[in-house]
C-alpha cells in the first residue's frame, strides 16, 4: 500500500491538491488586504507600509531555514504582496518610455506586473505627474556605477515637490535580440546610444564589419528587429516579451556588473522600515568652509554619508546646492538631530525623503 503513495499518478495527485490548497489561502490573504486597504482608507492612513513587507520577508526567510530556495522564496512573495497591496488601491507609474525601456524593467520590478504603467516622454515628466497627482508614483534613474549621476533627475528634485518613497538597483544586462534568435542573421545592429557605447568591444570582437544604427531608443530598435530580420537590436529583457523578438546573445555589455540606480517617487512620507536612507537637498552660506561645516554635523553624529552631489542653481551664476544621501531615517534621533542644526547653518535644507533602501544584491530581474 505504501508502494502505490509513490507512483507517478498519486505524487502528482497530492500536488493537484497542494496547488488548490494555495490557490483558497491566496484567496483568502487578498481578502485580508483588502480589508486592510479598507480599514486604512477609513484611517487615512497611507497604502504602503515597506517596514510591514520587510518584516514578513524577514519572519518568512528564517521560517524556510532554506528548505526553499531563498531567492525564489522571496520572488514568489514580492509578487504576492505586490498584488494584494495593488487589489487595495489601482496604482499608476510614471516612467521614462516607450515601454519595454530599462525605466520601465525597473518599474515592472518594484511595483509586479498588476500595475498600471504610464510612459512619459522625460524624466521632468515623470516628476510633473507626479506633483500633479495624476499618478501615484514614479520611477525615474538617478545614477550609474559606470557613468555617474543623471543630472536630469537631480535638477528635477530642485525644481518639484515629491517624496523619494524608495529605490531599486537595477543590473544593466544588455541583450542582442533579433527575429530568429540566430546571431547570423544579423546584418545591422540597432540601439540607443548609451547601449551602443556601451556594447562596442564585444560588437567589434563579434561582429566585426557589421554597422550600427543609433535609433531613440531600446524599444524602438526591438521594433525594428521584429519588423526586419535582418536587424539585431541591443535591449532589455522585457523587450523580448513586448516585441516578440528573441535573444541571439544575453549580457554582451563590456563591463559586467554595470547597475543603474532608480528611486521611487511619490507624494506621501514613508515610515521606518528598519533599513533606510534619507536624501537631503542642502544650500550651504557663501563662506569659506561653509560645506566642511555642515559635513562636520554629520561626523560629530556618527552618520555614515553614502553620497554626496553638487548641482548648480539655475539663473543663480556660481551658487550650487548639493545632494546628500545618509544611512538612516529622519525619524533616528542623530539624523534628525543634525537636520535641525543643519536648517540653523544652512540657507536652506530639503527633506527629499526617507525611504527603504535597495536589497543587496539585487536577484536577476524579469
Amino acid at each position: 500500500m505504501a508502494e502505490a503513495k509513490n507512483t507517478i499518478p498519486h505524487v502528482r495527485q497530492r500536488i493537484d491538491e497542494i496547488d488548490s490548497s494555495i490557490l483558497r489561502l491566496l484567496q483568502e490573504r487578498l481578502d485580508c488586504a483588502l480589508t486592510i486597504g479598507r480599514l486604512k482608507k477609513e484611517a487615512n492612513l497611507a497604502n504602503w507600509d515597506p517596514r510591514r513587507e520587510r518584516e514578513v520577508y524577514k519572519r518568512l526567510l528564517a521560517e524556510n531555514s532554506s528548505t526553499f530556495p531563498a531567492a525564489a522564496l522571496r520572488s514568489i512573495f514580492h509578487e504576492i504582496m505586490t498584488t494584494c497591496r495593488l487589489a487595495q488601491k489601482d496604482v499608476e507609474v510614471a516612467f521614462l518610455g516607450p515601454e519595454a525601456t530599462f525605466s520601465h524593467l525597473a518599474a515592472v520590478r518594484y511595483f509586479g506586473p498588476a500595475a498600471q504603467y504610464r510612459p512619459v516622454a522625460s524624466i521632468e515628466d515623470a516628476f510633473l505627474e507626479v506633483e500633479k497627482g495624476r499618478v501615484q508614483y514614479g520611477i525615474v534613474p538617478v545614477e550609474n556605477s559606470i557613468d555617474g549621476s543623471i543630472a536630469l533627475t537631480l535638477d528635477s528634485f530642485m525644481k518639484y515637490k515629491v517624496n523619494i518613497c524608495g529605490e531599486l538597483h537595477l543590473p544593466v544586462r544588455q541583450n542582442l535580440l533579433c527575429g530568429s534568435g540566430n546571431l547570423k542573421d544579423i546584418q545591422l545592429v540597432a540601439s540607443h546610444a548609451q547601449p551602443l557605447a556601451q556594447c562596442r568591444e564585444w560588437l567589434r570582437k563579434n561582429l566585426p564589419g557589421i554597422p550600427t544604427l543609433e535609433v531613440s531608443s531600446t524599444a524602438a530598435a526591438a521594433q525594428m528587429a521584429a519588423d526586419n530580420p535582418n536587424i539585431g537590436a541591443i535591449a532589455s529583457e522585457l523587450a523580448v516579451k513586448r516585441y516578440e523578438v528573441q535573444i541571439a546573445v544575453p549580457s554582451i555589455e563590456d563591463h559586467q556588473g554595470n547597475t543603474t540606480r532608480f528611486l521611487v517617487i511619490g507624494s506621501h512620507a514613508q515610515p521606518r522600515s528598519g533599513s533606510d536612507k534619507t536624501s537631503l537637498l542642502l544650500g550651504t552660506a557663501d563662506k569659506p568652509g561653509a560645506l566642511n561645516e555642515a559635513l562636520s554635523i554629520l561626523s560629530a553624529k556618527h552618520i555614515n554619508l553614502s553620497k554626496l552631489e553638487s548641482r548648480p542653481v539655475k539663473g543663480k551664476r556660481w551658487k550650487y546646492q548639493f545632494f546628500l544621501d545618509l544611512i538612516g531615517h529622519i525619524e533616528d534621533q542623530p539624523i534628525q538631530e543634525a537636520y535641525e542644526e543643519l536648517k540653523r547653518i544652512c540657507p536652506s535644507v530639503q527633506l527629499l525623503g526617507s525611504y527603504p533602501k535597495a536589497a543587496e544584491p539585487e536577484a536577476k530581474h524579469i
